[in-house]
């Protein structure tokens, strides 16, 4: 079932989709992280965003289609080795678990791959991620902090070094780790489901590609949504707010605003998770076709 690892091929054709899910999901991801967090209204006052589409329609008229892609030169600069290392560890997590090249792997051996996946990424997402929420709430505050990506990093790094860059490591890999698992895990079960009786897994064609794609992206969310807002919050508060970690994050918002508040930019999330990763899986499916063709002994 799983076809030998070739670290070159999964580099390309993994950057080449999560390049295609950058630039189709990062209008939205801005849209979730201005929701998660956003300051809490005083008594009497409305909150900056009703919800997601009152967020979206006050982008875009108080900054025009730009304001949507703030923040998404850091993502597509960690995206191409990200997605590497997330394919690569996907299929490295496979190739551990077999005793001979032709075995079949089960859904929770492959739930286990893809967490080997998240744990990969992390050194690469965690920085990222950072540099893009920063980025992404400082035009809703009004100030200009940060004059890009570059900027942000350094910034970063004389305020506080390294541990000030890779704030919310933690968080990011209990968020990742379980929903790597399941991302992967759903796509798999999705593809062999769609695959007509008869025919091989690897020649689906584009509309179940993208449905497995998209659903695994929304199962891969229902499990990351709650660990992404402590994240979200976490790396954008002021230094010293939150000295014991996420849970103080956590403490904050279950006592404030519920626990509902553990899933602030869901429709968001859900809305942008489908066409993403739909995005980013055909992108991979299609440059590894395209590599094996013209590489086949690569």
């Amino acid at each position: 079932q799983p076809q030998p690892i070739s670290p070159v091929k999964n580099f390309f054709a993994g950057g080449f989709g999560g390049v295609c899910l950058v630039f189709v999901g990062h209008p939205l991801d801005t849209i979730k992280v201005r929701l998660q967090t956003q300051p809490k209204p005083q008594p009497g006052q409305a909150p900056l965003y009703s919800g997601t589409f009152d967020c979206f329609r006050k982008t875009l008229v108080g900054e025009g289609v730009q304001g949507l892609y703030r923040g998404m030169a850091a993502p597509i600069i960690g995206v191409t080795p990200m997605f590497a290392v997330c394919f690569f560890g996907f299929g490295l997590g496979k190739r551990l678990q077999q005793r001979k090249p032709d075995d079949v792997l089960t859904y929770p051996q492959l739930f286990a791959a893809g967490m080997l996946s998240g744990v990969f990424t992390t050194v690469i997402m965690a920085p990222g991620e950072r540099i893009k929420c920063l980025l992404q709430i400082q035009a809703a505050t009004g100030e200009t902090k940060y004059s890009g990506s570059l900027d942000c990093a350094k910034q970063l790094y004389r305020e506080a070094g390294i541990r000030g860059v890779y704030k919310g490591t933690v968080l990011t890999l209990m968020r990742d780790v379980p929903a790597s698992g399941m991302y992967f895990m759903t796509y798999e079960w999705l593809k062999n489901i769609l695959t007509p009786e008869g025919k091989s897994v690897s020649d689906l064609s584009v509309p179940r590609i993208l449905f497995a794609g998209g659903l695994a992206g929304i199962f891969n969310w229902a499990v990351a949504i709650p660990p992404d807002v402590l994240k979200s919050r976490f790396q954008t508060a002021p230094a010293g707010k939150y000295p014991n970690g996420f849970r103080d994050v956590l403490r904050e918002l279950i006592r404030e605003e519920g626990v509902a508040s553990l899933y602030k930019g869901f429709t968001a999330v859900m809305i942008r998770a489908f066409p993403a990763n739909a995005a980013c899986f055909l992108g991979f499916e299609v440059a590894m076709k395209f590599l094996n063709w013209v590489a086949p002994g690569l």
